[in-house]
This record gives C-alpha cells, structure tokens and sequence, in this order.
C-alpha cells in the first residue's frame, strides 16, 4: 500500500514539473520575439560534405552582412575545416558520428579560402573550397 501512494505521489509530483516546463517553454518565444523584431540577423545555413578530397558544395556564396552556418558531416574520415585567416577551424566528425556547425561572420565582400585542417590522406592539399562573399548594394549602383 505504501509502494503504491508513493508511486502516485511521485507520479503527481513529476506531471506538476512537466507542466511547468511546458508552459516556461511555450512563454519564451513570445518573450523572445519583440527584440528579435528590432534587430533582424541575416543567416544563411549551408550543408557541406567532407570526403576524400573535396568538399560539396565547394563554392558558397552569400551576401555581405550575412552569418553563415556551415553544417558539415563527413562521407568517410575524420576531417577539419578552416577557414584561412579568420579563426575558424573545425573537426568534422568521421562518417555515422553526426555534424559541426561553423559559423563566419566576413567583414567585408571578397574571396575566403577554406581547406581541410586535418591530414587526412594523399590528396589533403587539394580539399579546398571558397566562400564568395558578395557586397549587393555596390552591385546596384
């Protein structure tokens, strides 16, 4: 007999804090969405694949003032993913053990080179790729 209050009153005890993270949770977004409002962010998330020895896609392109998300996986080895001169450098996880996110903010339009960090076999120095990075309101004038 007491197993079974106890059960119950466990029970009850963990229904009350479900509830309340549900409603904490379903409060947020409306909390969130006025500052989101006063100051819109512009990101762009791409999924790249790392195999021997090529990224896809190689080329990525975004506008100037964009934060780009680079999801990437990984088709065979462990690979790295650096972004020349901007303090980016990522593992990428061999294949089956998931994604990284690399995230890159440019300041200013141009080329940035990105290649693999990790020496991952006789064609390394060729895995390389580039972000263009392109300024649209001096395209319009």
């Amino acid at each position: 007999m007491r197993t079974t209050r106890a059960m119950v009153m466990m029970a009850v005890v963990l229904a009350t804090a479900v509830a309340t993270a549900t409603r904490a949770q379903d409060a947020a977004p409306a909390q969130q969405a006025p500052a989101a409002a006063a100051s819109p962010a512009t990101e762009q998330t791409v999924e790249v694949t790392a195999e021997r020895f090529a990224f896809q896609p190689s080329e990525i392109t975004v506008p100037l003032g964009t934060t780009l998300n680079v999801v990437l996986k990984s088709d065979d080895t462990t690979h790295g993913f650096r972004i020349k001169g901007e303090g980016v450098n990522v593992q990428v996880p061999k294949r089956g053990r998931g994604t990284v996110t690399a995230t890159f903010t440019p300041a200013k339009a141009g080329k940035y080179t990105f290649e693999c960090s990790r020496i991952c076999g006789a064609g390394h120095g060729f895995m390389r790729g580039t972000i263009v990075v392109v300024d649209r309101t001096s395209e319009s004038k």
